[in-house]
């Protein structure tokens, strides 16, 4: 595969480390940029196809991994992603994990101990729905939460935030120079898309299930969680594990470019399905050649 079958140059999604950073100034809609709704299903279709057999390729080969980190507000569109974008892939080499509040034993240990059980292996493919990343967006914007993990002395909450964010740069650094690649998709809705799918939920028999009334109260905080964003995401982008700010309010704008963006860093990896020696290939020849006798007329 070629790298110029990819539609989405991933340099345009990408936050600059370590410079100002709006999250309001980032578009959340990316228009008629794939050509429409109906372009936009053939693309991803297409995406899916090369994420497909990039993933088989990384499988195959074992010597290296992927983490694929989503965060974004309620109703950003993170688990339909999943399903649409991951669905399509071996399941033998994909694991999602969901990181909901840390359970008494998680808030016993550094919060960086909890992912690390989930990292995947050389081969596979790991997708983090929320992530640690929440330490420093819920928690953030929720500072109570941090009276049960008991921290030491920390001086005030900004010296807080600014140790965790060097902590998880010296975390994502750890694991790729060990093979993982961190590749973090930021997916960016807009208040009035969440308000519409969060009515949805509440309107939709079907959909009821997934609504949580707890939505409504982090919705009244929107401005709270911009702040955090607008900190957390300039100082955690890195060369090595940039954010990608994803439009969101269409979804199958959003799913496109998640899937391209992934399968074509894979590609860059060059991997390749493993090779036999020449000995070993005239071996399976002749096994080959048995193999057909059996199945001759008699």
């Amino acid at each position: 595969m070629k790298h110029s079958d990819h539609r989405f140059d991933p340099a345009a999604f990408r936050v600059p480390h370590g410079k100002p950073f709006r999250i309001a100034d980032r578009p959340t809609s990316a228009g008629d940029e794939l050509g429409g709704k109906k372009a936009a299903a053939e693309a991803l279709a297409a995406d899916v196809s090369l994420l497909r057999d990039a993933q088989a390729r990384l499988y195959a080969d074992g010597s290296r991994a992927i983490l694929i980190v989503l965060q974004g507000m309620d109703a950003s569109g993170k688990d339909g992603l999943i399903s649409h974008v991951m669905g399509g892939i071996n399941p033998q080499g994909c694991r999602v994990e969901s990181f909901k509040a840390p359970n008494p034993e998680e808030l016993r240990h550094h919060f960086l101990w909890r992912p690390m059980r989930f990292l995947p292996q050389r081969g596979m493919i790991a997708i983090f729905n929320r992530s640690y990343y929440e330490e420093v967006l819920v928690v953030r914007v929720h500072p109570k939460l941090l009276e049960p993990q008991k921290l030491v002395p920390f001086g005030t909450l900004d010296d807080l935030w600014r140790q965790r964010y060097a902590e998880i740069v010296e975390f994502e650094a750890m694991m790729v120079r060990h093979g993982t690649s961190v590749i973090k998709f930021f997916l960016h809705v807009s208040r009035e898309e969440q308000r519409k799918r969060l009515l949805d939920r509440l309107e939709d028999p079907a959909k009821r299930w997934k609504f949580d009334e707890r939505d409504l109260a982090e919705r009244a905080c929107w401005k709270e969680y911009e702040t955090a964003i607008d900190a957390m995401l300039p100082a955690t982008s890195t060369p090595d594990a940039p954010w990608h700010v994803i439009p969101a309010d269409d979804k199958w704008y959003a799913r496109a470019a998640v899937a391209d963006i992934i399968a074509a860093h894979v590609d860059s990896l060059d991997l390749d399905f493993p090779k036999v020696s020449p000995a070993t290939a005239a071996h399976y020849e002749s096994l080959a050649k048995q193999l057909a006798r059996e199945g001759a007329p008699a």
